[in-house]
């Protein structure tokens, strides 16, 4: 079970990353409404991800066992690579804006 909500931390942080990414694209495009919703889209799935994250932290602070594992540690980078990126990519849609 645990290896199953590691996998959905992993994953979900990854497209919010990706989508993240995808929205500066667009902004440098000067496609400034799909930018902003995809930044939209980037942070629902951060939010997917932080639930997966909240998860793991309920049970160890329950008292339960949660093994650390490389594939964890995976997952906590993922988490927190994308939240930089999708504060970023907030900046960088403004600056966009701006430039045009």
């Amino acid at each position: 079970m645990t290896e199953k909500v590691i996998m959905e931390l992993v994953v979900n942080s990854g497209n919010a990353r990706s989508l993240a990414m995808e929205s500066i694209n667009l902004a440098k495009d000067g496609r400034f409404e799909e930018a902003e919703e995809m930044l939209q889209a980037s942070r629902n799935a951060i939010l997917q991800a932080h639930e997966f994250q909240t998860e793991l932290v309920s049970k160890e602070a329950a008292g339960e066992h949660v093994e650390t594992s490389l594939i964890m540690c995976h997952g906590q980078d993922h988490l927190m690579t994308a939240m930089v990126v999708i504060d970023l990519a907030a900046e960088f849609i403004e600056v966009y804006k701006k430039i045009k």
